[in-house]
């Protein structure tokens, strides 16, 4: 149940395909300088208008295109194409471009949506198709504009955001370090490295104060499966003084799968995002604990019983369904220690 197969990719890209097209409901980051600016998400984002917000939309088409490319069989294959074809233009791209001009911009998705559409370009690129090579290419402008902006940003960013929320700098700053590091964007990996250590180098016995309402990251997990991707062979002991007790199952509320209440709640159903983040973190986490660390089967072990919880609900109510699938397809393609 936890691993993907072809079965599992075929119910999340049909999924993602019902809400990447679907302009409304939608949320909107957007500022009105003028009545001129009260006008629907499409005429801002011809390529990013679905999915009842712009970073869902983003993330539903990295969903669309990671599971092509691994499962070009799969009956959705062909519709994906399809729609990309129509979408990943030049100039559609241009005005998603042009609209980070904008004096009001510029915390448009901040950093949420910025590290989203950089981890989208990093898949494009991975992609040896002629049609994929063609769509990254196209969003090569826009991804290059984000990563600016990372790049004058985070130098005045003097603190983190430690929540479990879109303004986690920590799951940001995971997303845009998988992106440096596949296009070779040195300077940007040298300052997410900087900031990473800057901002978490120190921490020590998490206290874990969580889950909350609203949350769909665990902060505390988070930011391991961060330092994991900074640190290297020098993770493990960062981790044993960062979540001393992890190897007793401890802090518990880390290893404990959460239950939404309501799923047709948005932000209720942010829950079940937080055990699928969690998973992901989880996985990670394991695989780069040496063999007979304590916390090492502990972490599988929760890791597999956060995605048996909410992987059944991954689609269902478009709440959660315009969103979701991309965290389980996070945790199910995270590096498994087992």
């Amino acid at each position: 149940m936890t691993l993907l197969d072809l079965s599992t990719a075929s119910r999340f890209a049909a999924a993602a395909l019902g809400h990447v097209g679907r302009e409304y409901p939608n949320k909107m980051d957007h500022v009105l300088d003028g009545p001129e600016d009260a006008r629907g998400p499409r005429a801002f984002h011809p390529v990013f208008f679905g999915s009842f917000d712009w970073h869902s939309c983003v993330h539903g088409w990295w969903t669309l295109a990671t599971l092509t490319r691994l499962y070009p069989q799969m009956p959705e294959a062909d519709l994906v194409l399809e729609a990309a074809a129509t979408t990943f233009t030049a100039d559609r791209v241009e005005a998603e471009r042009a609209y980070l001009d904008r004096p009001s911009s510029r915390g448009f998705e901040r950093p949420y949506g910025w590290a989203w559409l950089l981890m989208l370009q990093a898949e494009l690129n991975r992609h040896d198709t002629e049609a994929g090579r063609r769509w990254a290419m196209s969003l090569e402008p826009l991804s290059q504009a984000f990563a600016e902006r990372f790049k004058a940003f985070l130098p005045i960013s003097a603190y983190p955001v430690r929540v479990g929320t879109h303004y986690s700098t920590a799951f940001a700053l995971r997303l845009a370090l998988d992106y440096a590091r596949q296009v070779g964007d040195g300077e940007l990996d040298r300052l997410l490295q900087d900031k990473a250590l800057a901002w978490y180098g120190s921490d020590r016995d998490c206290q874990a104060w969580e889950p909350d309402q609203d949350a769909f990251l665990s902060p505390a997990l988070m930011e391991a499966e961060l330092m994991r991707g900074v640190l290297g062979d020098d993770f493990a002991g960062w981790f044993d003084d960062f979540l001393p007790r992890a190897g007793d199952g401890q802090p518990a509320v880390l290893f404990e799968p959460v239950t939404p209440s309501d799923r047709s709640d948005g932000k209720i159903a942010h829950l079940d995002g937080l055990n699928l983040s969690r998973a992901w973190c989880w996985r990670g986490i394991a695989s780069a604990l040496p063999p007979g660390h304590a916390a090492r089967s502990r972490a599988l072990e929760a890791a597999d019983q956060h995605l048996a919880a909410s992987l059944p609900h991954v689609t269902g109510d478009y709440m959660g369904e315009h969103w979701l699938a991309s965290f389980a397809l996070l945790a199910q393609l995270a590096s498994d220690a087992g």
